[in-house]
């Protein structure tokens, strides 16, 4: 899907919209672009998007908001571009379903290096590390992982929504159980790219992961903090 995918730009600055979007038809993607959210809806309406580049500082509703907004109601892929050093903004786009985000200033290069990541995640690359497991599902503390369908069970049989980046971090944890992977590790097996200085995402996903299959997410014990090392996933896998 890569090359063909229709990209849907949300951003106010017409000259980042317009440089944006002649940037990625170069490279042979389709692009709809978009001043703010009601714009965006009727885009998103009218048309399949496979990848929302969002602004966070729109004029009247933010782009906090229409992030909000979309994962409710798809897990369609978001990457968030944000004022330099507005970390608390970052930090709560990831918290609301991000995908990745990128500080402005960026380079078009950059951006469209996150683009193809995030679009790997949700269809090729993920298609083919689930491939890789050779349809057998994943069974651990009760519950039950399909990475052919990217379903998650609960130990009560309730089927568990993941977003691209819940899923793809938690095959990334399952595929090394019992072992501390720090957060570049992390970043890198789920992301597909390196860690920043002070990149607080794979905080944030493992939190939102938590909070989806720790019985306590203030007390895990199926992803546990490794104090000065990062994470290990503890529960033993068995695979059927």
């Amino acid at each position: 899907m890569e090359g063909s995918a229709h990209i849907l730009v949300v951003d106010d600055d017409r000259e980042i919209r317009d440089l944006l979007s002649r940037f990625l038809v170069k490279h042979g993607y389709r692009v709809t672009t978009a001043r703010e959210g009601r714009e965006a809806r009727k885009t998103m309406a009218d048309a399949a998007i496979d990848l929302v580049v969002l602004d966070l500082m729109m004029p009247g509703e933010d782009g906090l908001a229409f992030c909000r907004e979309v994962r409710a109601a798809s897990d369609l892929p978001i990457i968030m571009l944000t004022a330099m050093g507005e970390e608390t903004d970052r930090v709560v786009g990831l918290e609301l379903g991000a995908d990745d985000y990128l500080p402005k200033p960026f380079s078009p290069r950059e951006l469209l290096a996150r683009i193809k990541a995030v679009l790997r995640r949700s269809s090729g690359d993920g298609g083919r590390r689930a491939a890789d497991h050779g349809g057998q599902v994943i069974r651990f503390a009760g519950w039950t992982l399909d990475p052919g369908s990217r379903h998650l069970t609960s130990p009560e049989g309730t089927l568990v929504t993941l977003s691209t980046g819940e899923f793809e971090l938690l095959l990334a944890f399952v595929e090394h159980p019992q072992r501390v992977l720090n957060r570049d590790q992390l970043l890198d097996l789920a992301r597909g790219r390196s860690a920043i200085p002070f990149d607080r995402s794979i905080d944030v996903q493992v939190s939102r992961l938590r909070r989806k299959i720790e019985t306590d997410p203030k007390a895990p014990q199926i992803i546990s903090t490794v104090r000065g090392g990062g994470y290990m996933f503890t529960p033993a896998i068995e695979r059927a």
